[in-house]
């Protein structure tokens, strides 16, 4: 139990950001969508929760008894969603409760970002985890757009759940990184707004992390 221990808190950052990857990209290899859906979302959020762990390792009790809960909700939401698929409200609560987890970790892994003076392999994987982690809101943000109004968007395949989360992570991804090819466009004037502000954000997200490495690197030599 201690190695275990001793694994998340020393490889946290790895852990969470190969998480993450698997996440987010592993319909790169998944042509079965029910599978996808029902049983490797439900897995997919298991390994999440798991790997997040060290992020919270001597945070105090109430952060993790916090993230515990979102960890098990989370985790619980994809089972719920295959027996009320056809309750909108689900949807809903589902995207909301992802946005809080997702929302949750960045800000602790921000912290760990901006605190040490030092630069080490910790600080580079927590700066990916943090662009990862900044995908994985503005998804399930968009999510509740799209699933209250079809037409927040053109070009995303609505056939299942897994498709608009595949189509999303793509938007987001290029979005973020502003290449924006134009294949999925919003099309309601708060999804445009959304998008915008993801541009900012992707940009000051860089321009601020290079800030950070530049500073901490100065700080070692």
């Amino acid at each position: 139990m201690n190695s275990i221990k001793k694994i998340l808190n020393h490889r946290k950052y790895e852990l969470l950001l190969l998480a993450l990857i698997q996440h987010l990209y592993i319909g790169i290899f998944v042509k079965d969508i029910p599978f996808y859906t029902e049983v490797l979302w439900p897995i997919n959020m298991l390994i999440l929760g798991f790997a997040s762990i060290g992020v919270f390792i001597e945070k105090g009790k109430l952060k993790i008894i916090i993230k515990n809960i979102l960890t098990i909700w989370v985790i619980l939401l994809p089972i719920i969603l295959t027996f009320f698929k056809n309750i909108p409200e689900i949807m809903f609560i589902l995207n909301i409760s992802y946005v809080l987890f997702y929302l949750f970790i960045f800000i602790e892994v921000f912290k760990f970002l901006v605190k040490p003076s030092y630069i080490n392999a910790d600080i580079i994987s927590a700066a990916a985890c943090g662009f990862f982690l900044l995908i994985e809101v503005f998804v399930f943000m968009f999510q509740i757009y799209a699933y209250s109004n079809n037409l927040s968007f053109k070009g995303i395949n609505y056939t299942s759940p897994a498709h608009v989360y595949m189509d999303l992570v793509y938007y987001c991804s290029i979005s973020l990184t502003t290449i924006g090819y134009g294949d999925i466009t919003p099309n309601t004037y708060q999804t445009k707004l959304i998008t915008s502000l993801i541009g900012i954000i992707g940009q000051f997200y860089s321009v601020v992390l290079v800030g950070i490495l530049i500073s901490k690197f100065t700080n070692n030599t």
